[in-house]
């Protein structure tokens, strides 16, 4: 997977992948009772065509042979996904890894999968985006739907609006994207407004929460708990797949939000919990976005793997010196000493009332208004 490398100065680097797989195995996570790590595959291109349109598919392979030959109208060999060679197979196996987690959920041989490699939700169906060339975490939701699932719930809590995973659900019933994200009035791609809520057969399926740039831990979480919730449970989906970019975080230089990792793994907890409500568990989670490559990233995907193996890590636990010390050896970075950043979490329920005055609740309320009514729900008091 360490293969997916634009250049050594891209900001999607693979070493936060790297760093987390590292940081797992110090915490002594994939060596849990119920914890399996499997190798994903390399995705086929029939497999990527069940999102992809083949011609796209096509034009990735010849990239892929001929990097110094872009193809910048299906957005390869731009500033944003520079060509190199092998860029296929690499990105066809952080694909295979989203499809392997499908398969394993259809197949009852796991409840909860991560891919903390996966989450490329900006790649479109016939165009690569945003770091993203195939959008693994749409061929996940595809496979479960061709495996008999009737309903899929997406969320993504990438700072990036999930634009991708959007547009190729839009018009489908069965896929409720829901995506929350720092606004696209100061944040790419510019999209991910309330008013965007689906194709003509699927009003109210697309679901947008666009937050101001520096919003914190509080407000965010008070979104969440505001719109995702209600929705979910009118939707009744059978698996909930996620996202989990990280670069809301304040650390971040790549988006405008005030996140901790605290907030963070609270939110993968919610996720967790809603997926156990709705679902009987079954829950795939992915990575995403995340630029703080040795401080950031690792702690909050390596907090992912821990709940989704049913316990989580708290957020006083040290930092394993041997990983601390690898990461100050290779990158010359002293990391936090705990797993958490010490952060207030305490956030005011939708319950306590709307407060026009708060450009948060603002965006809140634009959403539900576009939404719930669609579903029955009363956007003031449900």
């Amino acid at each position: 997977m360490m293969a997916y490398r634009f250049s050594e100065t891209h900001p999607m680097h693979p070493l936060r992948l790297d760093l987390t797989a590292r940081l797992c195995r110090e915490l002594e996570l994939f060596d849990r009772e119920n914890v399996t790590v499997v190798e994903p595959h390399v995705a086929s291109d029939d497999e990527l065509a069940a999102v992809h349109e083949r011609g796209y598919i096509a034009a990735v392979h010849e990239v892929s042979a001929n990097p110094e030959v872009p193809n910048e109208a299906r957005g390869l060999g731009t500033e944003d996904n520079p060509a190199y060679a092998g860029i296929h197979e690499a990105s066809a196996r952080l694909a295979g890894g989203s499809i392997d987690a499908a398969e394993a959920v259809l197949g009852e041989s796991a409840l909860h999968v991560v891919n903390f490699g996966g989450g490329m939700h900006h790649a479109s169906a016939g165009k690569a985006s945003g770091f993203c060339i195939y959008n693994d975490a749409a061929l996940a939701i595809e496979r479960l739907l061709a495996g008999g699932v009737q309903k899929v719930l997406y969320v993504d809590v990438d700072a990036h609006h999930g634009d991708g995973t959007q547009s190729i659900f839009w018009d489908d019933p069965r896929v409720m994207t829901i995506s929350i994200h720092e606004s696209g009035m100061s944040l790419f791609p510019g999209t991910g407004f309330a008013n965007e809520i689906g194709g003509p057969n699927a009003a109210g399926t697309a679901v947008n929460l666009a937050v101001p740039g520096l919003t914190g831990d509080a407000a965010w979480l008070r979104a969440f708990h505001a719109v995702v919730p209600q929705l979910a449970a009118v939707f009744g989906p059978e698996v909930i797949v996620s996202q989990h970019g990280c670069d809301g975080h304040k650390d971040d230089d790549l988006s405008n939000l005030r996140l901790s990792v605290d907030g963070q793994r609270q939110n993968a907890l919610d996720i967790a919990e809603l997926a156990q409500r709705l679902c009987g568990g079954r829950w795939i989670a992915t990575g995403g976005g995340g630029y703080n490559t040795t401080s950031v990233v690792p702690r909050a995907w390596s907090h992912l793997v821990a709940i989704a193996s049913g316990k989580p890590v708290p957020l006083r636990t040290p930092v394993p010196r041997p990983w601390r010390e690898y990461v100050h050896e290779r990158y010359g970075i002293w990391t936090p000493e705990t797993m958490g950043d010490d952060a207030e979490l305490w956030w005011r329920s939708w319950e306590v009332g709307y407060d026009p005055a708060d450009p948060v609740d603002r965006s809140i309320m634009a959403t539900r208004k576009e939404v719930f009514p669609l579903f029955g729900l009363d956007p003031w008091f449900d």
